[in-house]
């Protein structure tokens, strides 16, 4: 087992350092980016863009791409199945650690979502059990509707939500807004005390 990990390490090295010798640039996600530099020296740039896990429904993917986009313009580091999942990867495991290890949740609340069985559920349910272990005076969970459907009662009667429509340039940039506000509370809380 040891010489198949050993092998497989090697492998990865190797298919990095070419990318790199190529001119490419190798992220690795949640951690940052190998990227080359001169003299065919290589760096590690590390991330510290928030990560934003976003939960929809297949039917709503087209929005779920443009708010993709528009957390990805605003500089954080948008998570969306679509875009991260590998082949072959085990996705509810995978998925499971995205929403750990991400700085917020948006659930996107629709017609469609509200009223279908399935993964988007699943999430919603894990994600207000990883809310639970975050201090009280942060934001993690945030809801936000594409439509004027029903927010679920066991999130709308404790979280406020936010509407993208009619006017989604508005309700995007509140929520640009508020996870901007929390990511600079969370650094000050980081920051030792002077004196």
């Amino acid at each position: 087992m040891r010489d198949e990990q050993s092998i497989l390490t090697s492998r990865i090295v190797r298919i990095v350092r070419e990318a790199l010798e190529c001119g490419a640039a190798v992220e690795i996600d949640g951690l940052g980016t190998f990227q080359s530099g001169h003299n065919r020296q290589f760096r590690f740039v590390s991330q510290n863009k928030a990560r934003v896990f976003i939960a929809y429904v297949e039917e709503d993917l087209r929005l779920a791409k443009k708010l993709y986009a528009a957390f990805e313009e605003h500089g954080f580091r948008p998570w969306l199945d679509k875009k991260k999942l590998m082949p072959g990867q085990n996705w509810p495991r995978a998925i499971e650690t995205a929403i750990q290890t991400s700085d917020f949740f948006v659930a996107c609340f629709s017609h469609r979502s509200t009223s279908k069985r399935g993964t988007f559920h699943s999430e919603l349910r894990y994600a207000l059990t990883c809310a639970s272990r975050v201090p009280l005076d942060e934001i993690f969970f945030i809801p936000v509707r594409l439509d004027g459907c029903t927010v679920p009662g066991r999130i709308s009667k404790r979280i406020q939500y936010v509407d993208l429509f009619p006017d989604w340039e508005a309700g995007v940039k509140r929520v640009v807004g508020v996870m901007k506000v929390q990511q600079e509370n969370r650094k000050k809380k980081r920051l030792p005390l002077a004196g």
